[in-house]
């Protein structure tokens, strides 16, 4: 069964309002839209958080307004969230989030389609353990 796009909003509200309570120390960043041309529901469907000291990034050292962290976005069949932190000690952060951890697809980024899957503890403990990582490699004050 399709996700609504009623339940993609919720989903969209309950991952902002975890990420806002972090913001500061993380900054906002303001994502475009998904698509090209935001489809109905889609004016305010990204969030995106990074780090606070510019730093260098890519190849090419190319200096950015801080390290990516973490974003939210609603796509067409779920609500996405982005969580960079992972890639420091993903065995950590699965151990302190398991039933968050059960949404993940690939390395970073998990795909949520009902909001019983939003473990906003989980997420919160989360992003409060990525923030510790984040300051022990020098990207958040």
């Amino acid at each position: 069964m399709p996700v609504t796009l009623e339940t993609k909003q919720k989903i969209f509200e309950s991952l902002k309002k975890v990420m806002r309570k972090f913001s500061p120390p993380l900054a906002n960043k303001k994502l475009q839209a998904y698509s090209p041309t935001p489809t109905e529901g889609e004016a305010d469907s990204s969030y995106e958080l990074i780090g606070n000291i510019e730093t260098t990034y890519g190849s090419k050292k190319e200096i950015v307004p801080g390290m990516y962290f973490a974003s939210t976005m609603i796509r067409k069949d779920s609500v996405v969230f982005y969580f960079f932190p992972t890639y420091l000690n993903e065995k950590e952060f699965k151990s302190i989030a398991p039933l968050t951890y059960k949404c993940l697809k690939g390395k970073t980024c998990f795909h949520f389609k009902k909001e019983a899957d939003v473990n906003e503890k989980e997420l919160n403990d989360m992003i409060k353990l990525g923030i510790v990582a984040y300051k022990k490699q020098g990207w958040i004050k």
